[in-house]
């Protein structure tokens, strides 16, 4: 409607926009907002004021959709919550926040579901309290009151969310420990940014069948087992913890 508006009109022409609606149909509360926005915005740059309204009503798109089942797997945990926080900052007109450097892909359902909380605000409001959970200069706890939040809230968290929240705890351990990539690589998994000494190096051949520890890229090679949700996401953090994680 705007650029409608904005076509009306040329050169030292003066023209006029009408928008009329039905006076005996009942608007909706978001129609009546869209109208009241697009009359109180027909100065010069008003267009930005319009998309910020637009945003608001609709919602952030597909980014928290229903098609975004499991597809954390497809973009990578931290690329993910990156892509949120983005969001939300360019939402509330924040500076942009800093680059995340670690990767994490795991081929997880890892997901606040609609039917679970059912406003896209309030999802992006939990998505981004989650991450900053995640790292480790947040509270220890910080991760379990996040779901506490949830489960006082909205209920019981499903599968997918109890999923998420583990991909969480394992981002802020990967994190602590120096990791700076954890991803599957066809079968299987690759860790790397850290050097492991040679007894570790021991101990990942002996303790994982077919793994391998590649010195050039300071990174370990694992088989991955035939396993999806939390599942996977404790076998990987067993890994890190084995591998990569204190003496003891």
């Amino acid at each position: 409607m705007h650029q409608l508006r904005g076509r009306v009109g040329r050169s030292r022409e003066r023209a006029y926009a009408y928008f009329l609606y039905d006076p005996g149909h009942e608007l909706s509360e978001t129609a009546y907002e869209r109208l009241k926005t697009i009359a109180q915005n027909s100065d010069l740059g008003g267009g930005m004021a319009i998309a910020l309204k637009d945003l608001e009503l609709r919602g952030a798109g597909n980014l928290l959709g229903g098609e975004q089942a499991g597809h954390i797997a497809g973009v990578g945990f931290d690329l993910y919550l990156r892509m949120i926080a983005e969001a939300v900052g360019e939402f509330k007109g924040d500076a942009a926040p800093e680059s995340n450097d670690l990767r994490l892909e795991i081929p997880v359902d890892a997901r606040i579901p609609e039917d679970y909380i059912e406003s896209e605000r309030l999802r992006l409001e939990a998505y981004q309290k989650l991450s900053a959970a995640s790292f480790p200069t947040a509270a220890a706890d910080a991760i379990d009151t996040e779901l506490d939040e949830m489960r006082d809230r909205y209920g019981e968290p499903p599968a997918q969310v109890q999923t998420l929240a583990s991909v969480a705890r394992l981002r802020r351990r990967i994190a602590e420990l120096g990791i700076t990539e954890l991803v599957t690589a066809g079968a299987n998994l690759r860790v790397a940014g850290v050097e492991i000494p040679d007894s570790r190096q021991a101990r990942l051949v002996r303790l994982y069948s077919g793994a391998r520890y590649v010195t050039a890229m300071s990174a370990c090679l694992v088989p991955m087992p035939n396993r999806d949700g939390d599942e996977l996401v404790e076998w990987v953090g067993d890994f890190v913890d084995a591998i990569y994680g204190e003496s003891t």
